[in-house]
């Protein structure tokens, strides 16, 4: 699990963040089993108690379940899923739409490159 963690934002942010682009990348798949709390702290050289939040944090928001005494899986809720998606999207064009606007780049002129850009690639 390699994450890069900045100074900026809280660890348990940046591991909740991570589970949200595996997810909409695919590589956590609906129902997968995810490791377990104290796994997921070492993997990542993070304080358990910040991997117990992050999942916490995840389970309040759908992203993934515990059933009993079972390990944590990835949500089903294909209604959660396309959320996350579109989350990172948005997030990604804010960033995009910020960048572009301070060096004053018309709409039109953004729109021609991007998708001549996308085109490309």
């Amino acid at each position: 699990m390699g994450v890069k963690f900045n100074n900026r934002d809280p660890v348990y942010v940046q591991v909740i963040h991570y589970f949200k682009e595996q997810i909409a990348t695919g590589i956590f798949e609906p129902g997968q089993e995810v490791p377990s709390r104290r796994e997921l702290a070492n993997k990542m050289k993070i304080n358990p108690n910040t991997a117990q939040r992050a999942y916490k944090e995840m389970e309040e928001q759908g992203l993934i379940f515990t059933e009993r005494n079972l390990p944590s899986r990835i949500t089903r809720d294909e209604q959660v899923l396309k959320m996350v998606r579109e989350e990172l999207i948005l997030d990604a064009v804010d960033k995009f739409i910020h960048s572009v606007k301070s060096i004053n780049v018309s709409l039109p002129e953004v729109l021609e490159l991007v998708e001549k850009k996308y085109e490309n690639e």
